[in-house]
């Protein structure tokens, strides 16, 4: 593949560049959204997590409180999760890939982030979570497959 070729698999001009740009930030816009879940959260029960963002009652501050939890858990599935996507989203969008191919795969991993976000704040009752991170979880490791076969080539 020539030099030419492979700056325009990255530019906005490739249908599956452009569905990766809009997913990835989709995701990531998400995954942000999560920490403004989990401040306000924090700011309407008045419950800090350090030291110095104490006023008043120290104990009362620093009780736990189960939504907040319950936020930063998801909060911290989606950095665990949405960063791997990011990487190999990209990797992939380099192996070339059809456009109904890359259209699925990145639909179904925002799909699945979404719904885990769902299942996880309402709460739904389990295995619905289980199911939105399993999905996600393979669509990677298909992508990620995809992309060591074509680099061993």
């Amino acid at each position: 593949m020539s030099t030419d070729d492979q700056v325009s698999l990255l530019s906005f001009d490739n249908e599956v560049f452009r569905l990766y740009a809009w997913y990835a930030t989709a995701v990531t816009v998400k995954m942000m959204l999560m920490s403004i879940y989990v401040s306000q959260y924090r700011l309407r029960r008045k419950v800090v997590e350090n030291p110095e963002d104490v006023r008043g009652d120290k104990v009362k501050a620093f009780r736990r409180d189960e939504d907040i939890e319950r936020g930063r858990r998801c909060h911290r599935n989606d950095m665990e999760n949405i960063p791997p996507f990011l990487i190999v989203g990209l990797l992939y969008v380099l192996t070339g890939p059809t456009v109904y191919n890359a259209t699925w795969y990145f639909r179904v991993f925002a799909g699945s982030r979404f719904f885990h976000t769902v299942a996880y704040l309402l709460p739904l009752p389990q295995p619905s979570r289980a199911l939105g991170f399993f999905v996600g979880w393979c669509t990677i490791v298909s992508m990620a497959i995809n992309v060591l076969k074509t680099g061993q080539m």
